[in-house]
């Protein structure tokens, strides 16, 4: 009787032997597929997976602002046969005009030098009768700084470049009017831009007859043209004299726009 016990004790851990190999040959084979399959999804990683079927379409937004900023430059320039002399000269007529910019409330962070140059400046004797001409003199040192200014009161700006030219400023150009936040004023015409790309999407599918899915590629071109300047001819040349002219400037309005291209998977 105990033999009978014993044997069956034997066949009994011999089938929880052969149980227990089969579910670890059976967990190895699944944990083999897996890393198989984990490893082929690796190559997909960072890869577009381009769709089947697709559809384009375009948005434009567009965004009307007045005008908030006026920015130019201008230069200070002399000249001297001694370079520190020229320099001083350009130093003391760059003092007063920022001195006189701050008490017309613009910033200090809103002036910015742009350019310094010093270079000599010859003169050539004339020829004499027989058409010989002596060695080129050296007729001084020019001294010349470049300074941008922005003027974030817009009313204030005629004023301030009527009387630049009484404290010694010449070349003044590259007026232009900006808006202060154009990103913010960018990003409103963007939304209204993808708003009218996805009208055009939904109505597009409905016709066509499928369904949108998801968004498979996006674009924008956006467009910040600055508005077109003009002043009188007079109160720009009005420089000197008793009466000091105030250019009109005249700064319109900005057109912001956005085009974007959102492509659709669709099916």
């Amino acid at each position: 009787m105990d033999q009978e016990k014993e044997a069956y004790s034997i066949l009994g851990s011999g089938r929880v032997h052969k149980v227990a190999i089969a579910v670890l040959m059976l967990l190895a084979v699944f944990l083999i597929s897996k890393t198989v399959s984990e490893i082929k999804g690796w190559k997909l990683i960072g890869k577009d997976i381009p769709p089947q079927t697709t559809i384009t379409v375009s948005g434009k937004g567009e965004v009307v602002v007045k005008p908030d900023i006026a920015t130019f430059s201008f230069s200070v320039s002399e000249e001297s046969l001694v370079v520190g002399e020229a320099q001083d000269k350009v130093a003391k007529f760059e003092n007063d005009i920022i001195d006189f910019l701050k008490k017309n409330k613009v910033d200090a962070d809103d002036i910015k030098v742009s350019g310094y140059n010093i270079y000599p400046r010859y003169e050539y004797p004339k020829m004499d009768a027989y058409g010989a001409g002596g060695k080129r003199i050296l007729a001084a040192y020019v001294v010349s700084e470049s300074i941008e200014v922005k003027v974030r009161k817009i009313d204030d700006a005629g004023k301030i470049i009527g009387q630049l030219g009484e404290l010694g400023a010449t070349d003044l150009s590259g007026l232009n009017f900006s808006v202060d936040k154009q990103e913010e004023v960018a990003k409103e015409a963007r939304v209204k831009a993808i708003a009218d790309a996805q009208t055009s999407a939904k109505s597009l599918a409905k016709d066509l007859g499928v369904s949108l899915v998801r968004i498979v590629s996006f674009s924008e071109n956006g467009l910040f043209p600055g508005p077109i300047y003009y002043a009188k001819a007079e109160s720009m040349s009005a420089y000197g004299g008793d009466g000091i002219a105030t250019p009109e400037l005249p700064s319109g309005t900005n057109k912001i726009t956005s085009n974007v291209s959102i492509t659709y998977e669709i099916r």
